[in-house]
């Protein structure tokens, strides 16, 4: 075709076919922006200092042994209100540690690191929970973290398993539901500091079912006749 013919195409072209190429240009554009505007959202992925990161690490510890108190006392009761309790913390926290380590795996970061370092900026107070206390210099020990955390100490668990009856029902209540208030000054400081949309509605659900299990276990310490 020559630049003549060319011309006269144009020309003649009707007036809708003009609209319908202008409508297609402005579409591609349009669709060209959105998706650059779509790749500048993608949020990132928590890196290994995030507080997502070291609440998945952190978290898994302290379910761990939620999880083990849960099913000794599972196995022990024969009381039906209890043993449910403990089915339900055993099964609900294995499957939330399964999903944190899940993610970790997904982010390509280890699953162990320098614990509760995370925190510290928060207005939890970083490390200053239960009495023991860090600061960035220092690594803490195993049993600060466990206090710091609200876990038992190995002494604890050994009397817990030791334990029957009532003796045992009061031991684990007693353990346990300073075992929930230690999880929630973590829950608290990745609701702070972390932007991960599905860790933070992980942790959200996290301290509602914690706080509605320690009101759970207060009336049973009540019932039990449990003292302190």
């Amino acid at each position: 075709m020559t630049s003549a013919q060319g011309d006269e195409t144009a020309r003649t072209l009707p007036p809708w076919w003009v609209v319908l190429l202008v409508g297609l240009a402005i579409t591609g554009v349009a669709f060209a922006i959105g998706r650059f505007s779509t790749f500048g959202n993608v949020p990132a992925t928590p890196g290994d200092a995030s507080a997502e990161a070291g609440f998945a690490r952190d978290m898994q510890v302290h379910h761990s042994q939620a999880i083990d108190m849960a099913m000794t006392m599972y196995a022990k009761t024969d009381d039906e209100q209890l043993q449910a309790l403990a089915y339900d913390i055993a099964t609900g926290q294995s499957a939330q540690r399964g999903e944190m380590f899940g993610w970790l795996v997904q982010w390509g970061l280890p699953q162990y690191g320098e614990p509760m370092t995370w925190m510290n900026g928060a207005e939890t107070g970083g490390h200053d929970h239960g009495g023991a206390t860090a600061t960035d210099d220092e690594t803490m020990t195993d049993e600060q973290m466990r206090e710091a955390m609200g876990m038992a100490s190995e002494e604890e668990l050994a009397s817990l398993r030791a334990a029957t009856g009532t003796e045992a029902s009061c031991q684990f209540l007693e353990l346990m539901i300073r075992h929930h208030e230690g999880a929630i000054p973590m829950v608290d400081a990745v609701l702070e500091l972390g932007s991960d949309e599905r860790t933070l509605t992980v942790a959200g659900n996290m301290k509602k079912g914690q706080i509605f299990e320690i009101e759970a276990m207060t009336a049973m310490q009540e019932r039990f006749g449990c003292e302190g």
